[in-house]
């Protein structure tokens, strides 16, 4: 079912009439959002980008991609708060003021490298950063035509993978004058980080964070143990509410976490919980293994990147609101999504935790990498964040889905995991 509003957006309801899930929609392609970390793994913001077709980079028109972004931004993503919010931008884009619909406090305006640095255009970006816009150059390269973009630029973005050591050293020497900041793009391991940190740079952008560094094979932690005997009490249906009440109590810090979090505005209780016990049985069994894994991710993420624990989330709601398209159970679905990152979080190989966690074969083959029904929800959300469209679109096929409602699941997963970070964070 849909209706149409009055800004052209929409309301599609997802997983029919009866178990359905409004999600506000509007008439735009795909996009997608990737993380911008600091030295210590914090998330210092987020890049929205435009996906058109079938493949990973840009196509189509791209004053309608800047557009479709800003709209987006405006209408469907989540407050961004005190973390910079990177948007591409082209040269219209930028001297039509369309930018000027977004906050400058936390908008950084990310200058395409097609771009040229003409008199109009730097007229304009002078007066776009006066009003308090921040700057953003992307994929600079060692051209001298490019070089008057640097009195305005905030931040210099290096692509790793399209650049060798020797190039980077000459954008960095050109670079200097300006003392923007230094964002290394695409780095994908460990090693990449290490060595944009020594060339300079203070801020890095690629999928190296949701990878495991794995500390251990030999030894779980005892407070890991804990996390992962909650985990599994909650792969019960129903759960037990004297065991989950037990091992939650058997800690302080989940435990306080935890009501903290019960007593926060996402779940709009009306009057305060006290106990564990009053919570299991006011928000019920679905609900409350939401806040545990939510409680929980956070407390095992604060050694670890938030972008990690946030990601978790994002899967595990996404997940979720499949799991009716899929006619598969939604907590089954959550906890699928939640564990997918688990071997990043605790630091351990994937096929140690699921040998302690009392899921079923399925489940065990899909953390796993086994091809299964329930390996395509954790395939079609991997899609949507690295932007591989191709694969994305045979998944979503495979699954009888329309291409709005499986982009649309994803963006209210992201809203709907942003709130629950915050929310487990105060």
């Amino acid at each position: 079912m849909e209706e149409k509003l009055a800004n052209g957006a929409e309301i599609e309801q997802v997983g029919g009439p009866d178990k359905g899930i409004d999600l506000v929609t509007v008439p735009t392609r795909f996009i997608g959002r990737q993380p911008i970390l600091d030295a210590r793994k914090g998330i210092y913001g987020h890049e929205l980008l435009f996906r058109s077709g079938l493949s990973n980079a840009f196509s189509g028109d791209a004053e309608d991609a800047t557009r479709d972004v800003i709209d987006q931004c405006l209408l469907l993503m989540p407050d961004s708060g005190d973390q910079a919010t990177f948007i591409n931008c082209t040269r219209h884009s930028l001297v039509s003021g369309i930018v000027t619909l977004l906050p400058p406090a936390s908008t950084v305006l990310e200058i395409l490298e097609n771009v040229d640095p003409d008199p109009e255009l730097m007229e304009v970006c002078r007066g776009l950063r006066s009003k308090g816009y921040r700057f953003a150059l992307d994929d600079f390269s060692p051209e001298y035509e490019k070089l008057a973009f640097l009195e305005v630029a905030d931040f210099v973005k290096v692509d790793f993978r399209a650049s060798d050591a020797r190039t980077r050293e000459e954008i960095y020497r050109l670079a200097a004058p300006a003392k923007a900041r230094l964002i290394a793009e695409k780095v994908e391991t460990e090693a990449d980080v290490h060595a944009a940190k020594a060339e300079g740079c203070t801020l890095y952008q690629g999928y190296f964070f949701c990878k495991p560094i794995v500390v251990s094979t030999q030894v779980i932690p005892q407070n890991q143990v804990i996390y992962l005997r909650m985990l599994a009490a909650l792969t019960r249906t129903p759960a037990n509410i004297f065991e989950v009440e037990k091992l939650v109590m058997s800690d302080a810090s989940i435990c306080y976490r935890l009501l903290r979090l019960v007593n926060s505005a996402i779940y709009g209780l009306s009057a305060p919980i006290t106990s564990i016990r009053s919570a299991l049985l006011m928000v019920g069994d679905d609900e409350f293994r939401k806040m545990v894994t939510v409680a929980l991710a956070g407390l095992a993420g604060t050694a670890h990147s938030k972008a990690v624990v946030q990601m978790a989330l994002e899967r595990a709601k996404f997940c979720e609101l499949l799991a009716p398209l899929m006619n598969e159970s939604a907590s089954k679905l959550y906890l699928l999504g939640m564990l997918s990152l688990i071997d990043v979080i605790l630091g351990m190989p994937m096929s140690q935790i699921v040998d302690s966690l009392p899921v079923d074969r399925e489940m065990k083959a899909a953390l796993l990498g086994t091809p299964s029904t329930l390996a395509r929800a954790l395939d079609l959300v991997r899609c949507h964040e690295s932007g591989d469209w191709r694969e994305h679109r045979d998944i979503q096929k495979a699954l009888g889905l329309t291409e709005r409602t499986a982009s649309m699941i994803y963006v209210e997963s992201v809203r709907w995991a942003d709130k629950a970070t915050r929310a487990a964070e105060k």
